[in-house]
């Protein structure tokens, strides 16, 4: 399929082939036949990624700090590649669309193919010829209703939702700072509902467009002091896209004593004090589409918020606003200035960007509602995907039958693109197929590394048999049915951590890897550091401590989503307590963990701050100390153990030493080495049967210690490391931490 895409490096646009994307649960997948280009937010975005370096860290401090504060704890060699690889990729663009269902995933709520659907959500609802959009994030088009209108459906529930903060009522007056095309959906929204509308916009052009929806409208070069409308407002949405404090001052002026003024665009905030003061005005900010936006369990996992409680959700104002258009109340057509097939997506963002007036931006996908489903096509330049079910392994040739070379890889994020497949490259595999549920991310990896193929279907490197070595690299919550898919296809894994989230993921991964004997590795890098192998043969039993600086993650990371990170006892600590189970040697028996969240919000299984300690067979103990809240100053990790007569030391795996008796021999230098390219050419190695893989049952043995720390944390008390939890000890708790 064709989807417009823009480079991050330099903001160029491409309308690029990418593979068709697949609807995973609780999505369905959408062949569109209109989308709405945003004059606000897609112009930002084009402008950010045309910006040098420099003007881009200018744009967006927060992730500039980030990349300084990882390259004072992780390196600068490492953060460079890393951001070299992020500018490299392909971002889509596009957050309001209307086609038709294709294809519905299990768990989608009440769509079923050939439904016509209005979509929503940056990163969903894509200039693309079919997006996946979670399910609450779509609202069926009523008959009548063409596509170009319930194209616009997005950007008029954020009307919606902006009126809605502005608690107006019929006979109020509304004052919209702003006339693009949200000021304008907010125009007629306003009047629909029965409102006095004043507009203000500094051009000309829009005035005559409010004006035919029934508003009162003047250039704001023409409200000067004590102008009639001054302090008539019973609310104000300012709807304006501007660097100056110009609308909020104008909309202070405007506001009657006591009245709300909402933000809706992206305007400066630096609030005068006395208007705001002598009004008493309540400042309020409206948050995109309505209730449920940025909220995971919302958006990503189909938890609709009871009407009862929670009236008007992002996806009831989506239908809310098609509703008005299909009683004909608001005429979203009459806002279109420019027309644009798909294939001229260029020339329409030309449009956006130039000087002349631009409202509403539409472009069309010809054929669309004309075609059925769209084959599980891969992107061009390879052969067609192999029909059929995955390959029992009994019929597939074993790695080491070939060069134990070739690669497939599933998953295309950060970490996939800017460490694992950089270092399985450099040692020695060959790229051959790279699958992500994001065709784009999957076309972007397949440009940057030389895959032959890209796919969208995970299915599509499973089926295959010519690979030798299959790396998982998705979201937590995958990781264990791939890899016991690729398992019982006879090939060889290599996971990224977590192996497993819970106890049933585990059993699948162990059961699927005896049945097979296909080899096995887990992405514990840290045990192959130089440092680490140096650690590894002092004698035992030992006393260990690892202390962890981690840093705080945004509440609304994928991380700290129970269901799909696992939170980061799971998602994180499995690195440092497999590291320890490494170190030991001998069988984790018992784990006890206490912690507490950084942020009321997150849940005790998402705590973000914890100790756990781990007993083992021998007598050894080990601690991990894990913190998002302490200062880096003294370091990310380090690492100290002692045994009968000796002590030694690893500080972020650059330095360490080694004391026995009084003497003492340093340990590495300056250069950071956590142990991937040693785990890289292990795993080059075992593919091409040059080595044996680390026996499974060490991964089994630190995921299961991970799971128990999990379980503690939530129990409050030492749980036995087991295959299974006792009934009753906390094993019915569900994933997300409540009973």
């Amino acid at each position: 399929m064709r989807q417009v895409a823009r480079r991050l490096k330099d903001g160029r646009l491409e309308l690029a082939e990418v593979p068709d994307p697949a609807p995973g649960p609780g999505t369905v997948s959408v062949r569109l036949e209109a989308s709405v280009l945003s004059a606000g937010t897609e112009r930002a975005t084009l402008e950010i990624g045309r910006k040098g370096l420099v003007g881009k860290a200018r744009a967006r401090p927060e992730q500039a700090r980030q990349v300084l504060e990882r390259m004072r704890t992780e390196g600068v060699r490492s953060t460079l590649e890393l951001v070299r690889s992020r500018l490299e990729e392909l971002g889509p663009l596009g957050y309001s669309a209307a086609g038709t269902v294709l294809e519905a995933g299990p768990g989608a709520r009440e769509l079923t193919p050939g439904d016509r659907v209005a979509i929503a959500g940056g990163g969903f609802a894509g200039h693309a010829e079919v997006d996946v959009v979670p399910s609450l994030l779509c609202a069926r088009v009523p008959e009548g209703v063409d596509a170009e209108e319930a194209a616009f459906a997005t950007v008029g529930a954020i009307a919606i939702n902006g009126f809605r903060r502005g608690e107006a009522e019929v006979g109020s007056t509304v004052a919209v700072v702003g006339l693009g095309l949200i000021g304008q959906l907010a125009v007629r929204v306003a009047r629909a509902a029965g409102c006095r509308v004043l507009g203000v916009d500094p051009k000309p052009e829009p005035l005559e467009l409010a004006r035919r929806a029934g508003a009162e409208a003047m250039l704001r070069s023409e409200l000067d002091e004590g102008f009639r409308w001054e302090g008539t407002a019973d609310a104000v949405l300012v709807c304006a896209a501007a660097r100056s404090n110009d609308p909020i001052l104008l909309a202070a002026r405007l506001a009657r004593d006591r009245a709300p003024v909402v933000v809706v665009g992206n305007v400066a905030m630096e609030l005068p004090r006395v208007p705001f003061y002598e009004k008493e005005l309540d400042l309020r900010l409206a948050r995109s589409y309505g209730p449920g936006r940025y909220d995971p369990s919302y958006e990503l996992h189909g938890l609709d918020y009871p009407i009862g409680y929670v009236r008007w959700t992002e996806q009831r104002n989506l239908s809310a606003f098609l509703s008005l258009v299909a009683e004909g109340k608001i005429r979203p057509s009459e806002l279109i200035t420019h027309r644009f097939p798909l294939g001229e997506a260029e020339r329409a963002f030309e449009a956006l960007e130039s000087e002349e007036t631009v409202v509403g931006i539409v472009l069309s996908y010809p054929g669309a509602e004309d075609e059925g489903p769209a084959p599980a096509a891969a992107s061009r330049r390879e052969a067609p995907a192999q029909p059929g079910t995955v390959s029992p392994a009994a019929k597939r040739p074993q790695a080491g039958l070939r060069d134990g070379r070739r690669l497939g890889v599933i998953g295309a994020g950060s970490f996939a693109t800017g460490t694992l497949i950089p270092g399985l490259v450099r040692a020695g595999f060959e790229p051959v197929a790279v699958a992500s549920a994001s065709g784009l991310s999957a076309e972007s990896a397949r440009r940057r590394f030389g895959f032959e193929t890209a796919h969208a279907r995970a299915e599509e490197i499973l089926s295959r048999d010519d690979l030798d070595l299959i790396a998982i690299a998705t979201r937590h919550d995958s990781h264990a049915e791939l890899v016991a898919r690729a398992l019982d296809a006879g090939l060889a894994v290599y996971v990224e951590k977590p192996l497993a989230l819970d106890w049933d993921q585990l059993a699948l991964v162990r059961d699927a890897q005896l049945r097979s004997g296909a080899s096995l590795l887990v992405g514990f890098n840290r045990r192959y550091a130089p440092l680490a192998v140096e650690l590894r043969r002092l004698p035992r039993p030992r006393l260990m401590a690892y202390r962890v600086n981690a840093g705080r993650l945004g509440r609304d990371h994928w991380l700290n989503d129970l269901a799909q990170g696992g939170g980061r006892v799971k998602g994180e600590g499995c690195h440092f307590i497999d590291f320890i189970c490494d170190q030991e040697g001998s069988d984790p028996l018992s784990v006890i963990a206490h912690g507490f969240p950084s942020e009321p919000e997150l849940p005790l299984a998402a705590t973000d701050n914890f100790s756990v300690q781990i007993t083992f067979a021998d007598g050894g103990v080990g601690t991990v100390h894990y913190a998002a809240d302490a200062p880096r100053g003294p370091g990310k990790e380090r690492f100290e153990t002692s045994a009968p007569g000796a002590y030694a030391v690893i500080e972020d795996f650059r330095s360490g030493g080694v004391w026995k008796g009084r003497r003492k021999r340093r340990l590495g230098g300056r250069r950071q080495d956590k142990g991937f390219s040693s785990h890289f050419e292990l795993i080059r190695d075992v593919a091409r049967g040059k080595a044996e893989p680390p026996a499974p049952e060490s991964f089994y043995l630190s995921t299961l210690a991970t799971l128990a720390a999990a379980r503690s944390l939530e129990t409050g008390r030492s749980e036995m490391v087991t295959e299974h939890p006792e009934p009753g000890s906390g094993d019915a708790r569900s994933r997300d931490g409540s009973d």
